[in-house]
């Protein structure tokens, strides 16, 4: 199982879509590795740098609609071939997050009030999560802040995170 804890990047936007978590101009590469450097490329937040904030960095927090537009594995994969395995807000969209599920990566729903509260409690700050995926709980810190959030996830994407996605999952049980 991918780990799902570490260093956190903020990107405190909604509506943030594929082509600039990967942009269409990378899609003819023929491997996740390939895709490494490209990771949020086309991304324009301020104050955000991909060549600079993305490194060390394991888990993302943002807000809405997350990977809305085109339906692409290559998203979750750019995150996946950066040690990103789990990324945390109040919405995504459908294709994008079953896809972090079949590639056994997590996208973890919050309340638009908690995500707002970590946000105004951590962002900006060096923050960590440390996540107990067996009883889907997490823990944030930052700067001697410390919180314990509940998630949920359904049985069946639960199980496809423990297997390491729907590929090992299919050749498990079919």
């Amino acid at each position: 199982m991918k780990n799902f804890s570490g260093n956190v990047l903020f990107l405190d936007r909604s509506d943030i879509n594929t082509d600039e978590i990967i942009p269409a101009k990378y899609l003819t590469e023929n491997s996740k590795e390939a895709l490494k450097p490209y990771l949020l490329e086309d991304l324009v937040l301020k104050g955000f740098d991909p060549r600079k904030d993305i490194s060390g960095k394991h888990v993302v927090v943002t807000r809405g609609n997350f990977g809305c537009g085109s339906s692409r594995e290559h998203a979750p994969w750019a995150f996946e071939v950066n040690d990103i395995n789990m990324v945390i807000g109040e919405g995504f969209a459908r294709i994008f997050k079953q896809n972090m599920f079949n590639c056994g990566m997590m996208a973890v729903e919050l309340s638009p009030d908690t995500i707002d509260h970590i946000f105004k409690t951590c962002g900006g700050k060096a923050t960590t999560i440390e996540t107990d995926f067996g009883s889907q709980c997490m823990i944030i810190r930052a700067d001697g802040f410390e919180e314990k959030i509940v998630f949920s996830i359904s049985g069946f994407d639960k199980a496809l995170v423990e297997k390491g996605g729907w590929v090992e999952y299919a050749d498990l049980n079919y």
